[in-house]
């Protein structure tokens, strides 16, 4: 739409030929494939599953749909064809009337350009305009392409100041061809218009170009309109025909074999009470009875069979969870299908999900490494079975693995592996603690039956030639040395039982009389090495839970070790009190920071029993070891003899009461042995849980 300033002959406008132009060159533009990728990397997911669509319907549907497919290419090509052969006739009428009237004006007009009359100019062209009711706009340019008159007449003064000069971009050889305006089409907000250019040439004289925009004619508007309503009448006519086919086709043919299907699938999944039940007759619904007859035979026979099958599992998912050995099942990718709680407690697999995840992989350590050879053995079948035996964790456990491959009946084909854990560190210790033991008594046993042997054949050697004090002497050490073998074999047979899974009893009794009788079988040697003995023991003492024989057996070997180590004019104490004691104030609410406080360790106190000497003293070295078998002080420190066995003694009976030997000591200071009882009321399930955790 073309706007004349009013002010003079300054040429404005509010859009070219040249940019509708460029419009349409890049709507013409072909659009770019998605994302930028060529047409063949696209995705083919949908393909593939168009596919498997057009696969589930009968040959009958497919047949259907492809000859209504035909019949609507054929149809739709038909109808566009003679909608477009009509629309050409149309355009081409409507382009030689457009021309026409753009010649027409030109030759009104182009004496009047060529006078440079351009008040007559405007009234023969609003004139014009007025008397079309096609012309959709008209403007006139000069030489150079600069818009100087245009209608219709904009009425706004004020706006006119504001619209910018625009100039035509016209062909260069326009001007050399009066009698062939330039004609085109493009279309506008308020529909397709024809645009006109013609030269205005006269006496030879380019004078500039005539623009004509004139609307289509009416016949082009009810063509495209009735092209509208005969597509969609076609197509509606093709889908609904469509529509119906494929109705009859689900209600006659594929809706019934979908249930087959379906019963089909539930029946492989186990199901066997699915039933299909459709008015079908023919042989489709014969088949469909067939296929309900025997899902009925197969829910007989799976009813029949399914309590047998399901006792059978229950007792092996039993056996396997209550084994003693840790048991895995592996299928034939090495992934783990069944784990037993036992092999969940020796790789710490508690509350984890192993179902599915590769052996190796869920292994602690280093250990998916070291077994993944010997998987890999078993798994290829270059083995039929391997174990491997390895150490793991800290403390260091021994564990043995077995791997035992499990084939079909005809040997060929792997279905699985079988993996077997044994946690061998209890027979490991027991080997090492038997050889230890052994070498400790041997090497003990040896010293004094070869010093009795070398006495006794001294004296049947040389008897004559010793007098009688020598005699007496060789054997006093003889007596000596025997007494000692027989301390020697008492305590190691006193150790023998305390390692032995015998279960002791532990009853009520009193602890102070066993103080007493325990001192007053030591008091004779005591006096006569000059060691005083003193005991300080409440009258009251509560009753503990212990046995009688082994806890005399503990005061005695502790009383002597310590008379042992007492020179004369030292003292040896015994003492017996609660602890914790009676002291509850916690340290947060004691009025002031130095108040006494004590936290107790137990809801309900223990007994504890002192044995402290004002002996040689024990060094830190042999601190560590003291309670080792066969380990004496005596060797480094002083000459007393002993077996070494009696604190291990001490310690192994305080175990079976749920207690440990403790001690504190400074060389040239003395030594202080303790331990505690629990108390009549203590429970004995919970001690003998506890006595067999500490062992």
């Amino acid at each position: 739409m073309i706007f004349p300033n009013p002010s003079g002959r300054k040429p404005t406008t509010v859009a070219t030929s040249s940019q509708s132009g460029k419009r349409q060159a890049a709507a013409s533009l072909p659009a770019p494939t998605a994302l930028g990728l060529p047409e063949n990397a696209r995705p083919r997911s949908w393909w593939d599953g168009l596919g498997r669509w057009w696969a589930e319907f009968s040959l009958q549907t497919k047949l259907l749909a492809v000859a209504t497919l035909v019949v609507s290419l054929v149809m739709t090509g038909l109808t566009f064809f003679a909608l477009n052969s009509i629309q050409m006739d149309v355009r081409m009428s409507d382009t030689r009337y457009a021309r026409d009237l753009g010649l027409l004006l030109s030759a009104n007009v182009t004496p009047l350009v060529a006078e440079g009359n351009d008040r007559e100019l405007a009234a023969v062209a609003e004139r014009f305009w007025r008397s079309s009711r096609s012309l959709r706009y008209i403007f006139f340019a000069d030489p150079e392409g600069l818009i100087y008159l245009g209608i219709p007449i904009s009425g706004s003064q004020g706006s006119s100041e504001l619209l910018l000069s625009r100039r035509l971009e016209m062909p260069a050889d326009l001007a050399k061809r009066p009698q062939s305006p330039l004609v085109r089409q493009h279309l506008s907000p308020d529909g397709q218009v024809t645009d006109v250019f013609v030269p205005m040439v006269s006496n030879g004289q380019y004078l500039g170009v005539l623009a004509l925009g004139i609307n289509p004619n009416e016949a082009v508007l009810a063509s495209a309109a009735l092209t509208r309503e005969v597509t969609v009448a076609v197509f509606i006519s093709i889908w609904v025909l469509v529509i119906l086919g494929s109705v009859f086709n689900a209600l006659t043919i594929t809706q019934p074999v979908k249930e087959l299907l379906r019963g089909v699938s539930l029946i492989a999944g186990g199901d066997f009470g699915a039933r299909i039940a459709l008015p079908v007759g023919g042989e489709l619904g014969e088949l469909l009875n067939g296929f309900n007859a025997m899902a009925s035979q197969l829910e007989v026979y799976n009813e029949a069979n399914i309590e047998e099958l399901t006792a059978a599992q229950v007792k092996q998912q039993t056996l396997i969870a209550t084994m003693a050995d840790g048991a895995l099942l592996l299928d034939g990718a090495s992934k783990i299908v069944l784990v037993n709680p036992t092999a969940r407690r020796l790789f710490r697999w508690e509350g984890r999900n192993l179902e599915g995840s590769e052996l190796c992989d869920a292994l602690p350590g280093l250990l998916g490494l070291e077994l993944q050879p010997q998987l890999d053995a078993v798994q290829s079948g270059a083995k039929d079975s391997s174990d491997l035996r390895i150490e793991l964790g800290e403390p260091a456990r021994t564990l043995r693995i077995v791997l035992q491959s499990v084939r079909d009946t005809s040997g060929e084909s792997l279905k699985g592996i079988a993996v077997t854990v044994q946690d061998l560190t209890r027979e490991v210790e027991l080997n090492a603690a038997q050889s230890r033991f052994i070498s400790n008594v041997s090497h003990e046993l040896r010293t004094p039956l070869f010093n009795i042997k070398s006495y006794v054949e001294t004296l049947h050697d040389m008897r004559d030639q010793l007098s009688e004090a020598e005699q007496q002497e060789f054997l006093a050490i003889a007596n000596a040395e025997t007494d000692r073998l027989t301390r020697l074999v008492n305590d190691v047979l006193d150790l023998s039982r305390l390692e032995s899974d015998r279960i002791w009893t532990l009853e009520p009794l009193e602890l102070g009389p066993a103080i007493e009788q325990t001192l007053r079988n030591y008091r004779l040697n005591a006096d006569d090495k000059g060691v005083k003995l003193a005991m300080d023991v409440d009258r009251n003492l509560p009753r503990v839970r212990g046995n009688w024989d082994l806890l005399l057996q503990v005061l005695d070997n502790l009383v002597s070790n310590g008379l042992k180590f007492t020179a004369a004019g030292g003292q040896l104490m015994m003492r017996a009190y609660l602890w914790p004691d009676a002291c509850q104030l916690d340290p947060s609410t004691a009025p002031q920071q130095d108040s006494p406080a004590c936290n107790l360790s137990s809801p309900l106190p223990r007994l504890r029993v002192e044995i402290a000497d004002t002996g040689s003293g024990i060094s830190l070295d042999d601190q560590s070891r003291i309670f080792e078998r066969f380990y004496r002080v005596e060797n480094a420190v002083h000459t007393e003899v002993g077996t070494g066995l009696g604190l291990s003694i001490v310690r192994g009976i305080l175990e079976k009461h749920t207690s440990r030997i403790q001690m504190a000591s400074e060389p040239g200071c003395g030594t202080t042995f303790w331990f505690e009882l629990p108390l009549e009321q203590a429970d004995s399930d919970e001690l003998l849980v506890t006595s067999e955790r500490r062992r």
